[in-house]
């Protein structure tokens, strides 16, 4: 069995994008927005050396939602798998769901179990990379995330980013960081 961190990507990993349009904060469309957090690198390689199977799991729905092309969202993928790459760390994998309920492009305006809170990607991933929930852990900066982890049997840590404050309050995660590397730090003890 191996021991995992499944991690949210927009606020934990990197910045999110004021949209002063909508006046709301935002994952990044394009590779000059994305900004990875501080200390985010080192964190991760220490994950990594410490033996956790490390997955990304991210609601992307810009795309869906008209905001943005999908061939953008696999830029900035493209583009932080390279960064990961250059630093030696490596993820077993990365989901990222790109459906909305309320969407504007037919095909991917549907109500799906791989959005969070649903848990399709985690169970899957547990399943193919014989994941012992015991020893693993979720890290999000929203309810979404906190709930999927909780239902998913992992142990959870919340990252109380200001940006991300209106999507949170309905959770009970079993950690509150400042960071990833608070987060990082709690897991290693």
């Amino acid at each position: 069995m191996n021991k995992a961190v499944f991690l949210d990507r927009d606020g934990v990993i990197n910045k999110l994008v004021f949209n002063s349009e909508r006046t709301e904060f935002e994952p990044p469309h394009s590779v000059e927005d994305f900004i990875l957090n501080s200390g985010v690198l080192p964190s991760l390689k220490k994950l990594q050396e410490n033996n956790f199977l490390l997955f990304i799991v991210s609601n992307q729905p810009d795309f869906a939602k008209g905001k943005t092309k999908l061939k953008n969202l696999k830029n900035v993928h493209s583009f932080f798998n390279s960064e990961l790459k250059k630093n030696n760390i490596q993820f077993s994998g990365f989901y990222y769901c790109y459906h909305h309920p309320q969407g504007q492009i037919k095909k991917y305006a549907i109500k799906c179990n791989c959005r969070k809170p649903n848990n399709l990607f985690v169970l899957s991933a547990i399943k193919k990379f014989s994941v012992d929930k015991l020893e693993s852990w979720f890290i999000g900066d929203r309810d979404s995330d906190i709930i999927c982890g909780m239902n998913s049997g992992l142990k959870t840590i919340l990252v109380l980013n200001p940006e991300s404050k209106s999507y949170i309050g309905h959770s009970e995660p079993d950690f509150s960081v400042k960071n990833l590397n608070e987060a990082v730090k709690i897991i290693l003890k």
